[in-house]
């Protein structure tokens, strides 16, 4: 065989090679991108334009995140205020938790809701420092998420001095539990996806005095405002009474 010949044919073997798996990169981009933008939960209206309404709560965006800050006066005059960096579940619209964590501003939290890049937490790569660089007036500050969102904050709690961390129907991957991380995990009795035997069989990854406050009733979806969500169990507590029940057990943890 000529050898000229035999290197073309490797050439040519090597380029449809190299080709087929240019286009498999690009069409698993592309599919990671429809996944990630097909069938997102969307914010309920009402909720929603409650919290828009409300005069004690200024709602904006910046940089990608939306920032929640009471309107009583105690940002403008520098007060030391508590604030949370709250990352959003898998495919669910940030501003769906605008109403959970309202209650929270009223009673003077800062609250930072990020908005993750391609809604799916674990594709933001930013700091946390990116975030509590929009509220510099927060002088303590504790990061927390909902669902795969509180298993990002896991990962991200110490970055940045944060040191409090607060799980919204969620648990830690990652080993925390020879840590000094302050810890609150506030879950649903009728949650038919982040179980109570999931969180449970999580508990050693915290440390030993993390503190657990159970709502009895709340499924997977009390903890946001976006409809019902597949695979959940069936909420026998009323909306109300949980935000009630949430606001109590995060207020007093990060303001005690």
């Amino acid at each position: 065989m000529d050898p000229g010949h035999a290197v073309r044919s490797v050439g040519r073997v090597l380029g449809w090679i190299g080709g087929g798996l240019i286009t498999l990169l690009v069409l698993g981009m592309i599919a990671i991108v429809v996944y990630g933008n097909v069938g997102v939960r969307q914010a309920e209206s009402v909720p929603l334009a409650t919290v828009r309404n409300d005069p004690r709560i200024d709602l904006v965006h910046s940089d990608g995140a939306w920032v929640m800050t009471p309107t009583d006066g105690q940002a403008a005059e520098g007060q030391a205020t508590d604030g949370l960096v709250f990352i959003p579940g898998a495919k669910v619209d940030p501003l769906a938790y605008a109403s959970m964590l309202a209650g929270l501003v009223r009673e003077g939290v800062t609250v930072i809701i990020t908005k993750p890049t391609l809604n799916l937490a674990f594709f933001d790569l930013r700091r946390l420092t990116a975030f509590t660089a929009l509220a510099p007036w927060v002088q303590r500050w504790a990061v927390g998420g909902h669902s795969l969102g509180g298993v990002r904050a896991c990962q991200l709690v110490g970055g940045g001095g944060v040191q409090t961390l607060v799980l919204f129907a969620s648990y830690c991957a990652r080993d925390i539990s020879g840590t000094d991380v302050r810890v609150l995990s506030v879950s649903g009795s009728r949650d038919g996806l982040s179980t109570p035997t999931k969180i449970n069989n999580a508990r050693p990854l915290l440390p030993a005095d993390a503190e657990s406050v159970v709502i009895d009733g709340a499924n997977h979806a009390s903890f946001g405002a976006y409809g019902d969500q597949p695979g959940d169990g069936t909420a026998t507590e009323s909306s109300a009474t949980v935000q009630a029940e949430i606001d109590d057990a995060v207020l007093r943890f990060l303001t005690g």
